[in-house]
């Protein structure tokens, strides 16, 4: 990807399509947030990258962000690059979400949530809340440590969650 000058164009850009392509600042953000969606697709998202990610989706800088929405920018900034670590306040967490338009129930809202209770080192309530997970989270921690499951043991985890 070239570099903004200020100008409205990308200089230099090792992708013809978009050399000296003239860019607003929206459409600028809008391609880099692309651009950085297909990079992720292949590695594990962190809470910060997906809130930093989502907030670069909607055209938003940092400091646009946080002054549209009365937070302090050195606070998200260090919640975007992990330093500080989120909430697990559902008010909270709901607050942020509806800054960054993701909404409550949806498949993003749930990422989000569990994101941040894995950001914690947490499992979400309601998975703990789940009939019989005390019974299949000794199979998923088994997994996760890099040792095999038997087939027997895989078929019970698989009628255990379909309970």
């Amino acid at each position: 990807m070239g570099v903004y000058t200020g100008s409205g164009k990308i200089k230099e850009s090792g992708d013809s399509l978009f050399k000296n392509y003239p860019l607003d600042k929206e459409s600028l953000l809008y391609y880099s947030y692309n651009r950085m969606i297909k990079i992720k697709k292949e590695a594990t998202q962190t809470f910060g990258e997906f809130f930093r990610l989502k907030r670069i989706s909607l055209g938003l800088t940092l400091r646009t962000f946080c002054e549209r929405y009365g937070y302090d920018p050195g606070n998200i900034s260090r919640l975007e690059r992990n330093i500080l670590p989120p909430t697990l306040n559902d008010k909270k967490l709901v607050e942020y979400a509806m800054a960054l338009k993701i909404k409550k129930g949806t498949k993003e809202w749930l990422l989000f949530r569990d994101l941040a209770h894995i950001a914690k080192g947490q499992i979400p309530q309601d998975i703990m809340n789940q009939p019989n997970s005390d019974r299949y989270l000794p199979l998923l921690f088994r997994t996760a440590r890099g040792k095999k499951i038997t087939k027997k043991e895989l078929e019970r985890l698989i009628e255990l969650l379909n309970k």
